[in-house]
């Protein structure tokens, strides 16, 4: 009886409850529990099992930057990180109230690390994320348009909780990447978050976006509704 219960059980996927069946038998622990007691241990652990997956998916599919985690950041006071205002955003909040958030900064001042650390927080919350090198990811949206996948790669986008463009305002945008810029900030303005890096503060952005008109539009839609890291000091590469 027992090996059927277990083939059926791995046979449906159920491998969270199959792995905690063979534990209370391998321990004979069966027999100390109420029939109450094993059913709740069974579901509990065949939902950690699912929710642990989920996760692990979640923080796949984004392909961060840095396998990085809120407890490795570091809050020094030459980086005018303030620690309470951070773990605010750390709760990933913000994603519920679908808020965007800016984070400006020198180069190596720990933009990349931080961004990756908040995709990596919502992905344990349960958020779907996406994280794209801003100028790969108007390279791909273009070879989408190429291949005819453009509005699967956009639906794709549009889905995501947190959308993390890192890097972004090293090159001015031409007419394509502006539009299609437009295009991605409108469809997640005020249903969807955005994270954005960027070396340049954010004032400079009209003149790397480019078309005034454009630009306001674009600008109009993620900084009223955004939170704010501005990073002060040096490069902390290596001390992060």
């Amino acid at each position: 009886m027992q090996e059927t219960v277990k083939q059926k059980m791995s046979q449906m996927k159920f491998y969270g409850m199959y792995q905690a069946y063979q534990t209370v038998l391998d321990k004979n622990h069966h027999h100390t529990l109420t029939n109450d007691e094993f059913i709740d241990l069974l579901i509990q652990a065949e939902w950690d099992d699912r929710e642990n997956r989920r996760v692990n998916r979640y923080i796949r599919s984004a392909r961060f930057r840095y396998q990085a985690s809120i407890e490795e950041i570091n809050f020094t006071h030459e980086r005018n990180l303030d620690k309470t205002s951070f773990l605010r955003l750390a709760d990933c909040s913000f994603i519920k109230r679908k808020e965007d958030l800016l984070i400006t900064g020198k180069t190596g001042s720990g933009k990349s690390f931080i961004a990756s650390a908040i995709g990596h927080q919502a992905c344990l919350n349960g958020y779907k994320t996406l994280y794209f090198n801003s100028q790969k990811f108007f390279t791909r949206l273009k070879m989408a348009k190429a291949d005819g996948t453009y509005l699967k790669e956009i639906n794709k986008i549009e889905k995501q909780d947190l959308l993390i463009l890192d890097d972004f305002g090293l090159q001015p945008l031409d007419t394509y990447k502006r539009y299609a810029l437009m295009e991605v900030i409108e469809d997640r303005h005020a249903r969807k978050s955005t994270l954005i890096c960027s070396q340049l503060p954010v004032g400079s952005w009209y003149d790397v976006i480019g078309e005034s008109t454009i630009a306001d539009a674009i600008m109009d839609r993620l900084v009223h509704s955004s939170n704010r890291i501005d990073f002060d000091g040096d490069s902390l590469r290596g001390k992060l």
